[in-house]
């Protein structure tokens, strides 16, 4: 009997020490916990990679609370379907309903995330958008021509003076017709300096340098001491075009470009430069008519780096490296080397001084190339296999995240010496601390993003959401907090403290200050006017019921326009319309927001529209009836609410 008793509390103290050990032990998930009716510290916006879009999540719950749209059509909102919204996708190669989203970057003022703009790359067909952060929607996109592969993208100067697009893939500038076999020597890759009015957050394409024709990888700007520069990696410095993992990985060092843009930018402000055809789109959504534009631009000025001497330098960094990293004191560059045992650390302070004394190993095509030995500051050695990217936080230390060994190590700056590392789960890619892109990193967490997930989550078929893990990092040594499942795949992400944007976040459109043109301002305001085959609905909507909800005299061969405005006045009551047939999407309407689906309709009858977003205990009796009748039929245009339409 005693033997079975001590059988039995020796298994019970097993299972509780084994309670704590794990990753959900309770002291661990206090940590995460966010009680009912709190809130997050941290925003955390996730790119989404193939969905096009960006996500917004809590930290440290992990909670996501919103997918912004903004390089892909979204049925949820009608976002890219509306009328008003489908200019957004406007390029020069026509209406694209889908992109590739990659590195988001928040507006900075002296060096410090200030919370007024996000910025994110499209890779595919190259793009720069701009997502205004008081109301969490995307208002500005602009094109980037002689592009292609925008992936060096969409990284900020310290007072957001700029945005970078870099482009992956160089191709011929101008494009025109030749050989792929002439690639090296006639390719070029782009990198574009989009300013950013400092007041409005408006876009514009100052000037594009037209560099040797390399892979373009990742870029970050200069902060502090190395304010006006930006730091750019490369790979194919072998200039290859068939079979890269093989004839791109021949050199054992490849560069990190120098680009002194404050140089570049006085001589483009003093005329510097050549105006070069092109076609671009550049489109705004103006958030006082609810409406976007679109409009081709037709030329971009170029500069080529002979005619600024000075202004870029290649330094040479092991072996096809991919990220590109400054630390908070813009001293120290980390080029990560994808097919380097070791991580280099270039120094700012030496790369100025190796310029001043002209130590030059060489050049490429008429750029200066820095000796190594010159411009290092140091080398974290053997520290993972398969380095991708480094984050910094506010106590001198350094993260970089290993692909291979799927794990992310601390180390110091500095002394170069390896604290801690950590496993992830699995083959992380980016990583981010909240403000640890800036000269003021604030977080306290960090949270590394990992293609595979394979057994983190319960198995839905072959296809499984991408993982983050959140670490915490106030100690020596990191400490695994979280799991959560990530939307899309994120390749890079942006976070900050929750205070600096949820105070300011709008909750309405003020419905006096809606501008829209087929804005329905009052159930007074309602109508349906014909113009020729074309058929205009001022629909209003409120709890609980359209004005109007009858309407007749539609014809087959129309073309229906139905702008909806929403007259409520009071936070988080959209209102959602469909209507059966509609080959569209539907549309939610935000309150004093007003929005256009178009409707042609396609079979004689009788069809019902609804609301979609469930919003008050009367949500189901929100409905109406459109009257569709033969196209040679004499129905005349009718609309009633309330009353039967005679």
């Amino acid at each position: 009997m005693v033997t079975v008793f001590i059988a039995f509390t020796s298994c019970n103290n097993a299972s509780k020490s084994n309670s704590k050990s794990g990753a959900l032990a309770s002291n661990i998930a206090e940590k995460v916990y966010v009680a009912p009716g709190e809130y997050d510290e941290f925003y955390a916006f996730l790119s989404g990679g193939y969905s096009g879009n960006l996500t917004v999540y809590g930290l440290p719950s992990g909670r996501m609370f919103k997918e912004i749209p903004v390089f892909s059509q979204f049925p949820t909102s009608g976002y890219g379907y509306s009328e008003e919204t489908k200019p957004m996708l406007n390029t020069s190669h026509g209406f694209i309903p889908w992109g590739d989203s990659h590195h988001p970057d928040i507006s900075q003022t002296n060096g410090e995330i200030d919370g007024r703009f996000i910025f994110i790359n499209e890779n595919n067909t190259p793009r720069i958008a701009k997502i205004d952060l008081k109301t969490f929607e995307t208002t500005e996109i602009i094109e980037v021509p002689n592009s292609a592969g925008n992936h060096s993208s969409s990284f900020v100067t310290e007072n957001t003076e700029y945005v970078v697009a870099g482009t992956r893939f160089s191709v011929p500038i101008p494009q025109r017709d030749m050989p792929i076999k002439d690639y090296k020597g006639n390719f070029k890759g782009a990198l574009s300096f989009i300013s950013v009015a400092p007041e409005t957050g408006d876009m514009a394409i100052k000037f594009q340098v037209l560099m040797p024709g390399f892979n373009y990888d990742l870029s970050h700007p200069g902060r502090g001491k190395s304010h006006g520069w930006f730091f750019f990696t490369t790979y194919n410095t072998e200039e290859a075009n068939t079979l890269l993992e093989v004839n791109a990985s021949q050199n054992d060092k490849d560069f990190i470009a120098a680009i002194n843009w404050k140089k570049i930018e006085e001589y483009v402000n003093n005329g510097g430069g050549t105006m070069m055809p092109t076609d671009y789109a550049h489109n705004v959504y103006d958030e006082h008519t609810h409406t976007a534009t679109s409009t081709m631009i037709k030329e971009v000025r170029v500069v080529n780096p002979s005619e600024v001497p000075g202004a870029v330098f290649f330094l040479p960094t092991p072996k096809s490296p991919h990220g590109c990293d400054v630390d908070p004191s813009g001293e120290y560059i980390v080029g990560n080397g994808k097919l380097s045992a070791n991580l280099t650390v270039h120094s700012f302070t030496k790369m100025l001084a190796a310029i001043e004394g002209k130590k030059f190993a060489g050049e490429a095509y008429g750029i200066p190339i820095l000796n190594f030995e010159d411009v290092l500051a140091g080398v974290v050695n053997q520290p993972g296999l398969g380095p991708l990217h480094t984050e910094f936080d506010d106590k001198g230390n350094a993260y970089t995240t290993f692909f291979i060994s799927s794990e992310v190590v601390k180390w110091k700056l500095g002394t170069w010496e390896v604290i801690d590392r950590k496993p992830t789960y699995y083959s992380v890619g980016h990583l981010t601390i909240p403000g640890g892109n800036s000269r003021k990193p604030q977080g306290k967490y960090m949270f590394a993003m990992n293609k595979i997930t394979k057994d983190r989550y319960l198995p839905t078929g072959p296809e499984m959401e991408h993982s983050a893990q959140l670490y915490d990092i106030s100690g020596e040594k990191m400490e695994l907090l979280l799991d959560f499942p990530t939307h899309g795949e994120p390749h890079y992400a942006a976070a900050m403290r929750a205070d600096i944007i949820k105070e300011n976040s709008q909750k309405i459109y003020n419905l006096a200050d809606n501008k829209h043109p087929y804005a329905a301002k009052s159930d007074g305001d309602t109508k349906v006017v014909r113009d020729g085959s074309n058929v205009h609905i001022y629909m209003t909507t409120i709890r609980s019921h359209f004005s109007p909800d009858n309407i007749e005299g539609i014809k087959l061969g129309d073309k229906v326009y139905f702008h909806v405005t929403n007259l409520e006045q009071d936070f988080d009551v959209p209102h959602g319309f469909a209507v059966l047939g509609q080959n569209t999407s539907e549309l939610l309407i935000m309150p004093g927001q007003t929005k256009t689906s178009v409707w042609e309709p396609t079979k004689v009858g009788v069809w019902p529209f609804y609301c979609t977003d469930f919003c008050s205990a009367l949500h189901q009796e929100m409905q109406g009836y459109i009257r569709v009748s033969p196209a040679n039929s004499d129905t005349p245009i009718k609309w009633s609410m309330g009353e039967d339409i005679e």
